[in-house]
């Protein structure tokens, strides 16, 4: 369980088809702290520690999770959001986030809004009717409010905060994001449907 609020940058060190994908996370992070088996959600997605070095971490990634994600765009080099699992006791200031990405949504628009970054996204359709204005999503595992929805399409502002400690100072139009829908939107949804 994570909450959405980025505590670390990563880089991408390597990666390797091993059957599944291994890929190998550099970190800010003091690694003696992390245990095999953890799970740290790397922009987003849920992944499980399985070596450790002093800057480092390897996780294994299942085909599964690379289908339903943007991992497949993941290249040496590449920046991703870090966030270490939730602890009892721990601050809730995003909110709750599974790291179970639900699918893809594509930047479609980017615009200067002062020194904000207004961001527009188009989710799947499929997706779409679990997004609400004001409410919450995961983007790359970034805790973010919705703005406005439009359709597919909805948006978010980035402040400058969030940019400086995030990967979306680098968002780019086309970008892949992988969006976790808000859990509760997920449940009243589910209820509707047996009304």
């Amino acid at each position: 369980m994570f909450t959405g609020i980025i505590t670390d940058q990563g880089d991408v060190r390597q990666l390797d088809q091993r059957g599944d994908l291994r890929a190998r996370i550099g970190c800010g992070y003091d690694t003696s702290r992390i245990d095999i088996g953890a799970s740290i959600a790397c922009d987003g997605v849920c992944l499980t520690v399985i070596e450790l070095g002093s800057d480092w971490f390897d996780v294994e990634i299942s085909a599964e999770t690379v289908s339903r994600t943007n991992l497949s765009d993941w290249r040496v080099g590449r920046r991703v959001n870090l966030e270490r699992a939730l602890k009892v006791g721990d601050e809730l200031g995003g909110h709750i986030v599974s790291g179970h990405v639900d699918g893809v949504a594509e930047v479609v628009g980017i615009e200067a809004e002062g020194d904000s970054t207004r961001v527009t996204l188009r989710a799947p359709e499929a997706l779409a009717r679990f997004i609400a204005p004001k409410g919450s999503v995961a983007l790359n595992g970034t805790s973010l409010t919705v703005n406005e929805v439009d359709g597919c399409d909805f948006g978010i502002n980035f402040i400058p905060h969030t940019k400086d400690v995030t990967t979306w100072g680098q968002v780019a139009l086309g970008d892949a994001v992988n969006l976790e829908i808000d859990t509760l939107a997920r449940y009243v949804a589910r209820l509707q449907d047996w009304a």
